[in-house]
């Protein structure tokens, strides 16, 4: 029997090809021209204190690839989810191309509330930019039978407005529910603190994701909005028994064009 490859070491074939050039005799030429190799995504970051459980976006751990964080300074929760992140544009670009020129591939964020500057960033990159998980809503629309719609989960109902939405590309008249009338995850995010019952919170998701199944009998996915969200995709799923898309399911998609795998 073959020996099992270590996870690290499929990632280092993936991008090999990219990295050198073969000569005649077999040998190989090594390619330089960026800081950092092997780390294909760039996450900008909120400036947050709360817990990052494994899962959550901004833990490194969650990823079966290496990615590389920025955090944006002065960019908190309330700021950027309650506050449109306001005065925070020239910041935002500023971190990508520092992203860019390190040597990431691509630039995503960990608030899908900002898909408000996915224009901006993705003109001032250079880069390909997927800012916020709610731009999978018209792929997952497409896959859905005739007479099934996406809904979404958000973690601040009140301050997703229609142009978040039309900025990702939602289609009009998709249902979202938040997690606001929670006692544990929407506060704790949001207030930025420091403690978080992760029961409260695995609670907080269900309830909300059982509210908008029921509210819309004619649901065929759920589309979580915020990338704090997926250490709990898994009990929305068996809560309410539909598929449950992420910025982990967006952010390994986009990460799979960027270094493909080969040589299978």
């Amino acid at each position: 029997m073959q020996p099992r490859k270590h996870r690290c070491q499929t990632i280092r074939a993936a991008t090999d090809d990219r990295m050198t050039d073969k000569r005649p005799d077999g040998g190989q030429i090594a390619r330089g021209g960026k800081a950092l190799y092997g780390a294909s995504i760039g996450i900008l970051m909120l400036e947050a204190r709360f817990p990052r459980i494994p899962g959550d976006m901004g833990n490194a751990l969650t990823w079966p690839f290496p990615v590389h964080y920025r955090i944006v300074r002065g960019a908190s929760p309330d700021r950027v989810v309650r506050r449109r992140a306001e005065g925070l544009l020239d910041d935002f670009i500023a971190a990508a191309r520092e992203l860019v020129t390190d040597g990431v591939d691509g630039i995503t964020t960990n608030c899908g509330f900002l898909s408000l500057f996915q224009d901006e960033l993705a003109a001032a990159a250079g880069v390909p930019v997927a800012t916020s998980s709610l731009m999978q809503a018209p792929m997952i629309q497409a896959t859905l039978p005739p007479g099934k719609r996406v809904g979404i989960l958000t973690i601040s109902v009140d301050t997703l407005t229609e142009e978040h939405l039309q900025k990702a590309g939602v289609p009009r008249g998709t249902p979202v529910v938040g997690t606001d009338g929670g006692r544990e995850f929407s506060r704790v995010i949001l207030n930025n603190e420091e403690s978080l019952d992760v029961e409260a919170a695995r609670q907080d998701l269900i309830e909300a994701g059982r509210d908008l199944a029921q509210a819309n009998p004619d649901l065929g996915a759920i589309l979580l909005e915020c990338t704090n969200m997926v250490p709990y995709a898994a009990d929305v799923r068996r809560a309410t028994g539909l598929p449950v898309f992420s910025i982990y399911s967006f952010i390994c998609w986009f990460q799979s064009a960027l270094a493909p795998r080969g040589k299978f």
